[in-house]
């Protein structure tokens, strides 16, 4: 396939602004040479294939087992259970700049669906699966009393407590699919929303309503990155109560890396390949924080310093463990801000140092605009932990996995 050709598949996948912003030209350079009026320089055809397009073919193996990847983002949560020998068999995301990083990362076949809002999707045109994965966005809401719903003449239980929900697009899929297992991951702060009677509902709905076994456990992602991450983890089995935390080998934060493993070396070493750095290795200048924004950040975290509060930026050495990385990190980059000396401001991590940072590999194609990386990678997985608790789950899949679908949802 020649470099028109390759360019001609990158065109129909992204626009020319995000052709340009992968090969690093202005978006007008691009529509020349896709129109033949300019010839594209050698290393075009490789850009394209190493930063747009998927390679090969799409994987032929059935897997061990089959998923589906519901508000899918990126890929973090698919990531990982690939990596444990799983198949996904469907994908649900409604950003179209999260699509497209999520196309550029996946190729798959044409059994394969790919469903942008799953509130428009009926649980009957999902593929069976045997695992559910979700890092569902969990909205805000309230419980009435059973008995107010009955004197109103109003639905309770399992079609009312969660209606208007996107959790509800999970459970009437699990409610119709019945797969084997689910993962559910969120925010820690779900545990205690609405006073704890937010996550008692969920945890009612999966284990009375749906009749699946449910553990959960909050896990930090400093296990295995250098950031401080904690979410909640909810795991569900079917047919089995075996499934057990005991099993998770999470290494010691003594032992975890630190930021040094993740940033530009800035020796030559990592060559201009990378977009953000520049042809020495160098991060490029714009990731420096101006004097103007610097200072008004130093001014910032000193009147709330005043006043007792904690707000501030966040400034690491090599040597340290981040704060969180949040989707609006794009705006002044204050939670990470990368030290170069007393005398030097700060930087912003790269969107390459962003990916790693959340466990994903060098290998992670990131077709779209910085602002636009870093909204997802600030909401992704952490990969690596995601994987460990794939890791765990799978020798119960394939325990069960010639066991009848039982159909029915009283409580274990």
């Amino acid at each position: 396939m020649d470099v028109y050709e390759l360019l001609d598949r990158a065109l129909k996948q992204f626009s020319p602004k995000e052709v340009g912003l992968a090969l690093e030209v202005d978006p007008k350079t691009v529509r020349r040479w896709h129109l033949g009026e300019t010839k594209p320089p050698a290393y075009v055809a490789d850009a394209i294939r190493q930063r747009l397009l998927p390679l090969g073919e799409p994987p032929s193996d059935p897997g061990k087992f089959t998923f589906i990847d519901l508000f899918a983002g990126i890929g973090g949560i698919r990531t990982a259970f690939e990596q444990q020998g799983g198949r996904c068999v469907f994908t649900s995301e409604w950003d179209p700049y999260a699509r497209k990083t999520y196309a550029a990362n996946f190729h798959d076949g044409p059994d394969h669906v790919f469903a942008s809002d799953i509130t428009k999707v009926h649980e009957d045109d999902v593929p069976e699966h045997d695992v559910l994965l979700a890092g569902f966005p969990c909205q805000p809401f309230s419980i009435a009393g059973v008995s107010k719903k009955n004197a109103l003449g109003r639905p309770h239980g399992f079609s009312d407590k969660t209606q208007g929900t996107l959790f509800f697009d999970v459970a009437r899929i699990i409610a119709a699919k019945r797969p084997k297992a689910f993962l559910l991951e969120n925010v820690k702060n779900l545990v205690s929303h609405d006073k704890g009677r937010t996550f008692s509902t969920i945890i009612d709905v999966l284990q009375n309503e749906l009749g699946y076994h449910v553990k959960f456990r909050v896990i930090n992602g400093k296990h295995f990155v250098p950031q401080h991450r904690e979410r909640i983890i909810i795991v569900g089995f079917r047919d089995t109560a075996d499934f057990s935390w005991d099993d998770l080998e999470l290494p010691a934060y003594e032992d975890a890396p630190k930021l040094g493993s993740i940033l530009h070396s800035e020796n030559g070493k990592e060559s201009g390949d990378i977009p953000s750095l520049g042809p020495k290795g160098k991060v490029l200048d714009k990731y420096i924080l101006s004097d103007k924004l610097w200072d008004y950040l130093q001014n910032y975290a000193a009147k709330h310093r005043e006043k007792g509060n904690g707000f501030g930026f966040g400034l690491v050495t090599p040597k340290d463990t981040a704060r969180t990385l949040s989707a609006r990190y794009y705006k002044d980059g204050s939670e990470i801000l990368i030290s170069r000396g007393a005398k030097k401001n700060p930087r912003r991590l790269t969107p390459r140092e962003c990916a790693r940072l959340m466990g994903f590999g060098d290998d992670f194609r990131i077709p779209v605009s910085d602002t636009r990386a870093y909204k997802q990678f600030g909401n992704s997985v952490v990969v690596p932990v995601i994987a460990e608790v794939a890791r765990i789950m799978v020798p119960h899949l394939e325990e069960k996995k010639a066991a009848p679908a039982k159909r029915s949802r009283k409580a274990a």
